[in-house]
């Protein structure tokens, strides 16, 4: 039997509140370089990459956590126990949309996504308000890649949705629903595993999704940050990773209010 403290939901969840510890420290050490960074040749741009690396690997080994987790319960990885109401509510397909991404680097900026180009160049030399006229349109061009991408998982998301009410999902609910109408408890267990046994192939489609899903949000991210030059980069996974801890902090924050 199932320690019910051992479960992969339970273990994912006890990762993920050490990995926001180690995000919270990788955001000090990013935010100590950018505060402290003037142009000294080759040297610094190497300590740039080496966080901007160590940063990358970090969401690389969320990803491959979860992707583990979600062989064992694919179902707790799309109703997040470890995450508040807030951040449930922002959710794409388990985690954010990739095209999240892209509006950060732009807010980041402080200019709309709809501004001109040559609004850019009242910012500082360096920082993300500096952003190129190639750069730009390197942007424009991973944001319209990246919606394609999102569609084509969102129409796979919607027939594995749809299939909630297929031929096996309703006429297994008839007949659970006649016996119980009968008061007939005899097939309680025959009956669980039919029910997982018409659920299986979803979870399949389920694992599927999500590690489409979460490849597109660990490639964008990966492209946004190519995009940019080292000290950019290090200024958008500042902001990257102060959103999502402040999220995290303001949304437990509300839910103990609603508790209280």
């Amino acid at each position: 039997m199932t320690n019910p403290e051992n479960t992969p939901c339970q273990n994912f969840h006890r990762f993920f509140d050490c990995w926001l510890d180690e995000l919270d420290s990788n955001l000090q050490q990013l935010a100590s370089a950018a505060n402290h960074h003037e142009y000294n040749g080759d040297e610094e741009d190497e300590d740039l990459h080496m966080l901007i690396n160590n940063s990358i690997g970090q969401y690389e080994k969320y990803y491959k956590v979860k992707s583990e987790a979600a062989k064992e319960d694919v179902i707790s990885m799309f109703s997040p126990k470890w995450l508040s109401s807030l951040e449930d509510a922002f959710l794409w397909i388990a985690g954010w949309r990739p095209t999240t991404a892209i509006h950060l680097l732009y807010s980041k900026s402080g200019i709309q996504f709809e501004a001109s180009p040559a609004d850019l160049s009242i910012f500082k030399a360096g920082d993300l308000g500096h952003l190129s006229s190639n750069q730009i349109s390197r942007v424009d061009k991973l944001q319209q890649k990246t919606i394609r991408a999102e569609k084509n998982i969102c129409d796979r998301m919607a027939t594995l949705q749809e299939s909630a009410a297929d031929t096996s999902m309703v006429d297994l609910s008839n007949v659970i629903s006649e016996m119980m109408r009968k008061e007939n408890d005899d097939g309680g267990d025959d009956n669980d595993r039919r029910v997982e046994r018409a659920l299986e192939p979803k979870k399949d489609e389920w694992e599927k999704v999500l590690n489409m899903a979460d490849s597109l949000r660990m490639e964008t991210l990966k492209s946004v940050i190519e995009i940019l030059t080292p000290i950019q980069a290090v200024y958008f996974l500042i902001a990257a990773a102060e959103l999502h801890l402040r999220l995290h902090d303001w949304g437990l924050k509300k839910d103990a209010e609603y508790i209280n």
